[in-house]
């Protein structure tokens, strides 16, 4: 498996990988005005097969932001979503930020842990956040001077 930048080719497959992840996806406009406007985004590929995405960017002057990532469901639990992260974690980590922030919904208990696994910390919770009405919780990686907190 492999690491790599995601190219227009790609579209189409991460937005498969979108819709077998979440109820409420992104639509595939989104993700192209997303990536024209330069956002971070990388995929994983197995074989030559795209299998999991992230997109992230600088929220504000200080703070990343993880928008979205997602592993095809018949290749979860291998390390792709491990090292999308990682690799997101890395390149917000090189650009001076102060924290890495992220929502997941609240009842997504499995995305939570994951999240803590690599010390990300529970902020708050956001009512109503998604369209059917759930909550988010807003969790967030404190970062020092490029590298990651508890490293």
């Amino acid at each position: 498996m492999k690491v790599r930048k995601f190219v227009p080719k790609d579209l189409k497959r991460v937005f498969e990988i979108e819709n077998m992840s979440f109820d409420q996806s992104y639509g595939i406009n989104m993700f192209q005005q997303l990536y024209d406007m330069g956002i971070g985004f990388l995929v994983a590929e197995k074989d030559d097969y795209v299998i999991g995405y992230v997109m992230f960017w600088i929220k504000y002057e200080n703070q990343g932001h993880i928008i979205s990532i997602a592993v095809d469901k018949n290749y979860r639990r291998r390390g792709a979503g491990t090292e999308l992260l990682l690799k997101a974690i890395g390149i917000l980590s090189l650009l001076r930020i102060d924290a890495i922030y992220l929502e997941v919904r609240e009842n997504n208990i499995e995305a939570v842990k994951f999240y803590e696994k690599f010390n990300f910390i529970r902020d708050r919770v956001v009512p109503g956040y998604y369209e059917n009405g759930e909550g988010a919780i807003v969790m967030y990686l404190p970062l020092d001077r490029g590298k990651v907190s508890g490293q």
